[in-house]
């Protein structure tokens, strides 16, 4: 086989994501009276026979539209609703055409790489292997028949879009194609034909009003209060149903906004453009209205800008976000963080679970980005130190871990360092400092392999002053922090023939006693995360404390 020819797809390069430009709440329309659903039937099925006559004049015009015809369709909608109306329902119909326009076209370009595909195919041997870049011939001669025939089917429709393309015509069905085709299945869909005509009119009729900005609350055709009354306004033929002024007839049923309800609520109280769209669903006999608006395009900044002070990557997963902190060079810094979520029960308590997850990220993002605190004496009372312990598995970005003693096990039980957190220990999903945003730790499946490994112990609240964590003359308190083991087994565990007491007297040198330490197995932390041992006297096993900031 020869050398490949085609060229490797160049990878665009990467950039800021804008955000989203569009929002889009729904309510119920509950308590509706017989009398008002009779009115929405009414305005609907009037409304959707003018845009089916409206979508067909756009179509029939095809790519000869011109603003000439737009104004004449309006114009003769006008006669038959209003103004208002007419301008959203030409909207409508131009916007579906454009979009049947771009399918069409976006169905020629898959025809022909299908097309591609199999004439490739059909012109190699039967049964020769493929390459990395372009697949081989079929395996046996009935494949190679059959795949000839498909090619023939696909050249034959591919040379039908491009006939319609080249003449502008486009194939739209009001209501849709998928519930025009149920009607030749009713009985695999498990419908009757009364029910299926009722879903086809609900889906052809037209209640949708476009917003208007410097309009009162944003809309006049479909006005909603900041109380949550909905009033419409009612078509020509129609006016006689009205029930207030101008010709508007005001439902019974109010909504209220439980999401981005204040958003919308500040628009319409100043007065800014709001669509509204009021659909039924057949399946449970209920009335909806949804709101739409846009939001100003926010200027993104470039990546080099936003990456400068390092960023925070996330995984998605099915019960968890991981997120890691990331340096400007995309490089992990510090410990993984984990915010579980749990996705089952109510659609209210899902949500309550992902803005959970999702406010725990950006808080995370936050103390990442706000400077760091200056360096401060922390004390070693068992209440502080049990806060910062407890600090250390909520993602503060502010932990104290203390030292336990080192056992008699051999080293490859013991925890393995970190340079930048000796206490972590990193995993596949889950942080090894504990759950973040939880305001709890947890060990790692490690400590159940290496038994000489043991959670550290602090002094209790009954024990006297000046007792250590590891005098054992106190019940120890757990406090779950995973932390990495310093200084010489202790005297009771030490081995046969060792009289070395577990912590020498503190006699010579400073640089003695720094020796003295980092013969220990004292890791050695860098200096930009300042941190500083802090030493208590009057304990036989001595406890670090470690001070980070930020």
């Amino acid at each position: 086989m020869g050398e490949p020819t085609g060229k490797l797809r160049a990878i665009a390069p990467s950039f800021v994501a804008l955000g989203p430009s569009g929002v889009a709440i729904r309510d119920r329309l509950g308590h509706l009276t017989p009398e008002d659903e009779e009115v929405l039937r009414a305005v609907g099925e009037h409304q959707g026979r003018l845009a089916s006559l409206d979508l067909k004049r756009r179509c029939t015009d095809g790519p000869d539209h011109s603003t000439d015809t737009w104004a004449a369709r309006k114009r003769e909608l006008t006669k038959e609703s209003s103004s208002r109306i007419a301008g959203a329902i030409t909207k409508a119909s131009h916007d579906q055409w454009a979009l049947a326009r771009r399918c069409q076209a976006a169905n020629i370009q898959n025809l022909d790489a299908g097309i591609r595909t199999l004439r490739h195919r059909l012109s190699l041997p039967i049964g020769e292997k493929g390459s990395k870049r372009a697949a081989g011939g079929y395996r046996s001669k009935r494949e190679w028949f059959n795949k000839s025939r498909r090619l023939a089917a696909l050249e034959a429709r591919h040379a039908a879009a491009v006939r319609d393309w080249q003449a502008g015509r486009v194939r739209v069905v009001r209501g849709g194609k998928r519930l025009a085709n149920t009607r030749h299945h009713l009985a695999e869909a498990q419908l009757t034909e009364e029910q299926w005509r009722t879903r086809w009119e609900a889906e052809r009729w037209f209640l949708a009003a476009d917003g208007e900005s410097g309009k009162r609350f944003g809309n006049e055709t479909i006005r909603v209060t900041p109380d949550g009354e909905v009033s419409i306004k009612l078509p020509a033929p129609l006016a006689h149903l009205a029930n207030s002024k101008h010709g508007r007839y005001t439902l019974t049923a109010k909504v209220s906004f439980k999401h981005r309800g204040e958003e919308w609520a500040d628009r319409i109280e100043a007065d800014r453009a709001v669509a509204y769209r009021i659909h039924l669903d057949v399946e449970r006999g209920r009335w909806y209205l949804t709101a739409a608006w846009q939001r100003p395009i926010v200027q993104t900044v470039p990546l080099a800008t936003a990456r400068a002070n390092g960023m925070v990557s996330v995984d998605t997963n099915g019960d968890h976000f991981a997120a890691y902190r990331l340096d400007p060079h995309g490089n992990p810094v510090g410990r993984p963080h984990r915010f579980p979520y749990d996705l089952s029960g109510s659609t209210d308590h899902r949500d309550a679970q992902i803005r959970h997850a999702i406010t725990g990220l950006l808080q995370l993002d936050e103390e990442h980005r706000r400077p760091r605190p200056s360096r401060s004496k922390t004390s070693t009372s068992p209440q502080r130190r049990r806060g910062r312990s407890t600090a250390a598995g909520n993602g503060s970005g502010s932990s104290s871990p203390e030292s336990r003693p080192a056992s008699s096990k051999p080293a490859s039980c013991r925890w393995p360092p970190n340079r930048v957190f000796p206490s972590s220990l990193s995993t596949r999903h889950t942080p090894p400092s504990g759950e973040a945003g939880t305001g709890r730790s947890r060990w790692s499946p490690r400590a159940d392999r290496c038994p000489g490994t043991m959670p550290p112990a602090s002094r209790s609240g009954d024990a006297p002053s000046g007792t250590g964590s590891g005098d054992g003359r106190h019940r120890p308190h757990t406090t779950r922090v995973i932390v990495w083991g310093i200084g010489p087994p202790r005297p009771d565990q030490a081995p046969e023939g060792v009289t070395e007491t577990a912590h020498p007297q503190r006699t010579g040198s400073t640089e003695s006693r720094r020796r003295v330490g980092r013969e220990r197995g004292d890791p050695v932390h860098p200096k930009p995360f300042g941190m500083r041992p802090a030493r208590t006297s009057g304990s036989k096993t001595r406890s670090r404390t470690l001070v980070r900031n930020g």
